[in-house]
Order: C-alpha cells, then sequence, then structure tokens
C-alpha cells in the first residue's frame, strides 16, 4: 500500500505553514524529497524527464524581492509579459512565460497555490500581490509543458507554490514591519494555533502595504506622476484530523488592490474573495486519494487614458468600470504504487483523476470620448467550461531507467459570448452580436525517460504536446494603449504545442556541485498573437507556426555549508515560421517581448553566525515591443542585495536594495519614443519578530 509523503499530500492541502524570521536563519535550505507538479505524482527529481526548478520556502524569503514575482526571478525561464514585475506593472500585464513561449498579458503556465489555479479568471494574468511568500514550503516550477498533468492553462509549464498543513506546525507567528523608498510601508503578520484535542488547527494571514511609487517613463511631462499602489490580504485556514488517515482542509481568502499607473486619470482596483476545501486520505489496503472544491469572485475596474507627445495632457480613452468574474472547478485524484526511484527496479506509481472548471466573466465599460464625457457603452464577455480526465504512471524499465507517460483528454465549450455597444444617451444598440457556442477536444500526451548513466550523471527526454484556450479578454474585449487599439477576435482558435527537450544533469555524490543543460524545442500552431494591420491598429489573430528553440544551462556550487552559488541561462530563439495569410509580414520575425539571452545568478553567504548576505544579477538581451520587430528595448542589467541581521533569536532586521546599480531597465517603447521603465533602485528595511 503506498502511503503519501507529507510532500505529496502538501500539494493537495489548500494550507500554509507558520513561519518566523527565527526558522528561516539557516542561508542554505536542502531540497524536497520529491516533486509533485510535474506528473502530479510524488517523484524524485532525478527521475523527472522534465526539467524543473525547485525552490524553499526559506530561500524565497531570503532574497531581497519584496513581490514574489521578483523572487521567481532567480530562474532565467520564469518572465512576466513585460520586463517590471508587478510592484509597479499594470496587473493586466502580469501575464507569466516560462522559457518565450508566446508571452503576452496571458499568461502562457499556470499558477497554482496547493493545486488551486490563481490565474485571472477574465484575463490569464496573475495578480501577484495577493500572493504571500513568507508562508511557503516551496516552490516548484515546471519549464516544458504541462496540458497532461493540468490542463489548457499550463501550455508552457506550471509554477506551484506548495505550503504545508498547520497539523504539521507548532502553534506560533510572525509580525513583521518594513518600510522603504518611496513612501513604502507594510505589515505582515501570522499566527497559527491549535486545539486541545490535536486534531484541529488553525492559522490566521495577514498583510498590509502602501507605496506612492516611482515614475514610469524615461522622460516625465508635467503629467506623469507617481505609480503609488497599495493592497490589503487575509487568510484563514482550518485544517482537521478526521480519523488516522483522513485530513479536510478548508481555506478562505480575501484581497484587495489599488494602484495607479502613472497619470492621475490612469488608475485601476481589483477585489477578490475565495474558499477552497480539500479532503485527502488513504484507503485501507488501496490508494491514495484526495478531493478538492474550490470558488473564486472578483471584480477589475481600470481606467486608459490618451496622452499628447509633448505629455503636457492626457484625454480619457476608456473607463474599464467593472469586470465581475467568477471561477468554480474540483478534482478528484487517486494514486496507487510507490514513487519509482533510480535505484529500485520494482516501484511504480499511477495516477488517475478528473477536474472540471468553469470560468464567465464580462467587461463592462465607457468609451468613445467627446466633450468631456464617454459617450458609448460596451459589455462583452462569455463563458468557458473545461472537463478532462488524465493519467499518469512512473515505472522503472531497467536498472537505473525510468519510464514516464501520461495522457489527457479536455472537452473545451465556451458559450454566452456576447459584445454590445450602445450610445450611452439614447440607449441605441450599435453593436448586438451573440458568438454561437463552440465545444473543442484537446488530447495531451506525454513521454518521458530518466537515465542514470553514471553515479553521478543522469540523462533525460521528454516529448509532449500541450494547449490553450484564449482567454475571455483576448476573445471578446477590444483595447487601447495611448494612440494603438487593439481589436478582439472571437473567432481564435486554441493554441497547440508539440514540443520535447533533452538534458544532462551531472551531480556527483562526493562533490558539491550540481550541473545542468536541456536542450528543448517547441512547435505552436494558432498562437494568438496581436498583429499590427496599421500603425495605430492591431488584432488578436492565429499565428499559422511558431517555434521557440533553447538551450539551458544551469548549475549550483555549495563549496562550504555556509556559501552557495547558483546560476541559470537561457538562450530562447522565438521565431515566427508562419504568420499565415493576413501576418505574412511576420514570417522569420521574433516574438514580441522575448529576449534571445537571459543570465541569472547569484550568491549566498552566511558571514557570521548572525549575518547573512544575499546578492543576485539578472541580465537580458535585446527584445522587441512590437510584432514588426521595429521597436527595440535595450539590454538590462539588474543588481539586488538583502543583508539579513539576527539582533535575538526571534528578531531579525534585514536591509534589502533592489536594482542596486540604479540601472535602467526600459519596459515599453512607443512609435513616437516615449519610453518605460521599471522601478529604479528601491531601499527598504525590514524587521521581523517570531513566537
Amino acid at each position: 500500500m503506498f502511503t503519501p509523503r507529507p510532500e505529496f499530500l502538501a500539494c493537495l492541502f489548500s494550507v500554509y505553514l507558520p513561519v518566523g524570521w527565527a526558522a528561516d536563519s539557516a542561508p542554505i535550505i536542502p531540497l524536497p524529497p520529491v516533486v509533485v507538479t510535474a506528473t502530479r505524482l510524488p517523484q524524485d527529481p532525478v527521475t523527472l524527464p522534465l526539467a524543473v526548478d525547485v525552490y524553499s520556502g526559506a530561500i524565497i524569503r531570503h532574497g531581497s524581492a519584496l513581490m514574489l514575482d521578483d523572487a521567481l526571478r532567480r530562474s532565467a525561464a520564469f518572465s512576466l509579459f513585460r520586463r517590471a514585475g508587478s510592484l509597479t506593472a499594470n496587473p493586466t500585464a502580469q501575464g507569466v512565460s516560462l522559457r518565450g513561449i508566446g508571452p503576452s498579458g496571458a499568461s502562457r503556465a499556470l499558477v497554482l497555490l496547493d493545486g488551486v489555479p490563481v490565474n485571472d479568471p477574465f484575463g490569464g494574468w496573475v495578480a501577484w500581490s495577493k500572493l504571500s511568500s513568507g508562508s511557503l514550503d516551496r516552490v516548484e516550477l515546471v519549464r516544458g509543458g504541462g496540458s497532461t498533468a493540468w490542463g489548457g492553462a499550463s501550455l508552457g509549464g506550471v509554477v506551484q507554490l506548495i505550503s504545508l498543513s498547520p497539523l504539521d506546525a507548532p502553534s506560533g507567528g510572525s509580525v513583521s514591519i518594513s518600510a522603504g523608498d518611496f513612501e513604502t510601508r507594510a505589515i505582515d503578520v501570522t499566527s497559527a494555533f491549535g486545539s486541545d484535542s490535536g486534531r484541529d488547527a488553525f492559522r490566521v494571514d495577514a498583510a498590509a502595504f502602501a507605496s506612492a511609487g516611482p515614475r514610469l517613463v524615461r522622460y516625465p511631462g508635467p503629467v506623469d506622476i507617481q505609480a503609488d499602489s497599495a493592497y490589503r490580504r487575509g487568510q484563514f485556514t482550518w485544517a482537521r484530523r478526521v480519523d488516522e488517515t483522513t485530513t479536510l482542509t478548508a481555506v478562505a481568502r480575501a484581497w484587495s488592490e489599488e494602484r495607479g499607473n502613472g497619470t492621475p486619470y490612469q488608475r485601476n482596483a481589483s477585489e477578490e474573495a475565495s474558499l477552497s476545501a480539500t479532503l485527502a486520505g488513504v484507503a485501507p489496503g488501496g490508494p491514495a486519494w484526495a478531493v478538492s472544491f474550490y470558488a473564486q469572485a472578483q471584480d477589475f475596474q481600470s481606467t486608459f487614458a490618451a496622452i499628447n507627445a509633448a505629455r503636457t495632457v492626457e484625454t480619457p480613452a476608456s473607463d474599464q468600470y467593472a469586470v465581475p468574474s467568477t471561477a468554480a472547478g474540483a478534482s478528484v485524484q487517486m494514486t496507487w504504487g510507490e514513487p519509482a526511484t533510480l535505484a529500485d527496479g520494482d516501484a511504480s506509481l499511477t495516477t488517475l483523476g478528473l477536474d472540471v472548471r468553469r470560468v464567465d466573466g464580462e467587461t463592462r465599460e465607457y468609451y468613445f470620448y467627446n466633450a468631456d464625457t464617454f459617450t458609448r457603452e460596451r459589455r462583452a464577455g462569455g463563458a468557458q467550461t473545461t472537463a478532462g480526465v488524465f493519467a499518469t504512471h512512473a515505472r522503472p524499465l531497467a536498472d537505473g531507467l525510468i519510464f514516464t507517460a501520461g495522457t489527457r483528454l479536455d472537452s473545451i465549450t465556451r458559450t454566452d459570448g456576447f459584445r454590445h455597444e450602445t450610445i450611452r444617451a439614447s440607449g441605441v444598440r450599435l453593436m448586438d452580436e451573440r458568438y454561437a457556442d463552440r465545444e473543442d477536444l484537446a488530447f495531451s500526451p506525454s513521454l518521458g525517460l530518466a537515465w542514470r548513466v553514471t553515479s553521478g550523471l543522469t540523462a533525460r527526454v521528454a516529448a509532449y504536446s500541450a494547449y490553450r484556450t484564449p482567454t475571455l479578454n483576448e476573445l471578446y474585449r477590444p483595447f487601447r494603449v495611448g494612440p494603438v487599439t487593439t481589436q478582439a477576435n472571437p473567432g481564435l482558435d486554441s493554441e497547440a504545442l508539440l514540443g520535447g527537450e533533452v538534458g544532462l544533469e551531472l551531480a556527483p555524490p562526493t562533490a558539491h556541485h550540481v550541473l545542468r543543460m536541456t536542450v528543448f524545442q517547441n512547435d505552436l500552431t494558432d498562437a494568438v498573437a496581436n498583429v499590427s494591420l496599421a500603425p495605430t491598429l492591431r488584432e488578436r489573430r492565429n499565428l499559422d507556426a511558431v517555434r521557440v528553440r533553447g538551450l539551458e544551462l544551469g548549475g549550483r556550487w555549495q563549496p562550504v555549508s555556509a556559501l552557495r552559488f547558483d546560476a541559470d541561462y537561457l538562450w530562447s530563439d522565438a521565431r515566427v515560421r508562419s504568420g499565415g495569410p493576413a501576418a505574412d509580414a511576420l514570417d522569420g520575425l521574433l516574438l514580441a517581448q522575448v529576449p534571445r539571452h537571459t543570465f541569472a545568478a547569484g550568491v549566498a553567504w552566511r558571514l557570521a553566525r548572525k549575518l547573512d548576505l544575499d546578492l543576485r544579477g539578472r541580465w537580458v538581451s535585446v527584445q522587441y515591443e512590437d510584432d514588426l520587430n521595429t521597436l527595440a528595448l535595450a539590454p538590462s542589467v539588474r543588481l539586488d542585495l538583502a543583508v539579513r541581521y539576527a539582533l535575538k533569536p526571534r528578531l531579525g532586521l534585514t536591509l534589502a536594495v533592489e536594482n542596486l546599480t540604479d540601472a535602467e531597465t526600459q519596459t515599453s517603447r512607443t512609435a513616437g519614443g516615449v519610453v518605460g521603465l521599471a522601478a529604479p533602485r528601491f531601499v527598504r528595511a525590514e524587521l521581523g519578530f517570531a513566537w
């Protein structure tokens, strides 16, 4: 009988571990014994056919990054749509891309919090400020196609944030208070406690943040102001031991955020409430099983403006006054067997499951500004339902050779699509469109091998198929940024990916280093892109063929326990092979917002018993703002530093400097020469206390 390890059950439980500053004092945290995100099987990382990054929660917290997405940039494969992090980026530009696979505001990667999707139901992007790094056990980042295990939102890979159950952690709590540049201030509080019987455990997490923010353009004019932001989040977790083999976990979360986008008129606001519950256990003499449910409701508001060339006047372009959306889902999963290892020729593991997810939402906005008022109103949206069944299996074929296979079949249904446009004063309908319902099937198989060539050398190979359904935002909502209007396209087809990778990992058992190399290629058909039709007009369209191929090199070296070096390099050549009859001008060009070279490196060093240092750098090469490769963004280099000092065993002080050298990082460029920038040097101090 398979008895699931805590790390496996943690993937299924929507819970957090109480962590104080003192608990994070050790700079080097060993990797977990299993990885669950790649195949939804608990596997030793060396038996996986896919490239996977695993970062302990302590390593994430030790860095200088205030926001979680910036902390994940230690992986060269990870990026948002634009170079700016979520501290300053518009929420609609916070879509996740891995390996440069089709970056846009809509993520090509699925982001999970303990198995629950956190991508925006309407637009697919990720609101990173609603996610805390303070309570993480670890982050698993799967660089390859993940549709076999997780479905269509994971075309380019999966990022999963994994927490431990409060049942596995002692009572206690922590509080951290920080202040820094741009009038930044924040507080983060956690508290965990259990019942006298030991059957119940509870955790409360709360945080608040506010900042005046920096300016977002290179040469600001009178209309440019600081991009302020503020958010609040709270979470309540309850875990109960139903019996010796069964655990029930329930989580309630709430979050709200307000942002300025660099001019007086342009602002946005978001709010979300969510519930999730998981019942998991082991059947007597049978499989490990888990049943999960979740529901999420949110709203989003945003205003957009056109700014004149002198940047002295902004004219309202649209008022997206409400974007209500909901998501709900459920999954059932059963696992038989024992995790296969390269040292065990008999063990095998099989998982069967099904999941379903429904999202619906619409945009409600005013547009066509004339005589100091918006004269028209637009409403557009629809619903999508995805239901899938999946199976994954891992077993040894011979001594030191592990075979992994998976298959998934999804049914995707688009319903209730519409777009209405009305003259506000008279109520006359200018557009009254309803789109035909549509149903598609997607088959996502995968195969892989991991081979222990020698005691310290492992080779792996994988092939996979993946897909992504366009978001409601891509299908139904046109938008305008500055002078450029991008039209929606309700006729978009789903993206399809056929990919493969070959890798080597050298980790001698008696050495203090690990080296990794991966070569990959992904061929996309019907890739969704914003295609230029005129200087100020674009439309979302399917491109016939896109190829993304690349090389990854990485490694870490720990000569002594107190000192660790790591480096990660990505070469990604993402090109349009065929734009199709309506976009043949793109043939041979690079995808927008994909640098060909990315290099990330860092050092973690315990200088003394109470003093830790973490220094990280990231360099990216030239990339293009637009699909026609005419607006180049200059190479960028950024250094971040964090110094932590333990004042007392449970009291610590951290000094963090993001963008240490105050380097310029270009995030956008217009045809008129306006250059958007990421945040300049940002210094903050944090005082943390644990009990």
